[in-house]
């Protein structure tokens, strides 16, 4: 076991004056057990704490749970697990109408590339949600 103690412990504390309401104290005085506070100072310095890192917003971690830490990096991963799936079965359903187009066609490589391009345009255009009747809209314009 390591007797070493961090730097906030060597730290000596200092006394002060402060002045509060009664309801807050009383609040105080309610709440600083349940979060396994020793003291009302305890409680103070940690409330500080907890409201400089919330000012600072730079640090989350000391002001936000670690569970909601957890919580939103499990849900982030889940969305791109899920996102990473969608494309993964999208890219597949598209190699294979690329393979059966390429099969019945015969496409000089120039002709493919400018098809390529104008199909970028159009994509942008749309904003990304092209649709196969928007392509036969194309098609027969």
């Amino acid at each position: 076991m390591n007797d070493e103690k961090t730097p906030k412990e060597k730290e000596v504390k200092r006394r002060f004056q402060s002045w509060l309401r009664p309801s807050t104290i009383k609040l105080m005085d309610r709440l600083y057990k349940d979060d396994n506070c020793k003291s009302r100072s305890e409680f103070i310095e940690k409330a500080v704490r907890f409201y400089a890192g919330y000012l600072s917003t730079q640090n989350a971690r000391e002001y936000l749970p670690n569970v909601v830490i957890s919580t939103l990096k499990s849900i982030v991963a889940e969305s791109d697990n899920r996102q990473n799936r969608m494309m993964f079965k999208l890219a597949v359903e598209i190699a294979i109408m690329q393979n059966l187009v390429a099969l019945q066609q015969d496409i000089d490589p120039l002709s493919l590339e400018r098809l390529r391009g104008d199909c970028v345009k159009e994509v942008k255009r749309l904003n990304g949600s092209f649709s196969f009747e928007d392509a036969l809209d194309w098609q027969k314009d």
